[in-house]
């Protein structure tokens, strides 16, 4: 799916905060990867579990 470049920093911030939280990650992490990181990476292979909804 294509977001726009407002939906993709909301999805990047609420998913790097349910990382730090202590959230799983989705994608294999590296030794030095950040929340950031991470969940930068599961946006960009799109496994992402946040949902947007369209109106």
């Amino acid at each position: 799916m294509i977001y726009t470049k407002y939906e993709k920093a909301r999805i990047l911030g609420a998913r790097a905060l349910q990382l730090a939280m202590g959230a799983p990650p989705l994608v294999k992490p590296s030794k030095e990867a950040t929340p950031i990181d991470l969940a930068l990476e599961e946006i960009e292979k799109d496994v992402v579990p946040i949902t947007i909804l369209e109106e």
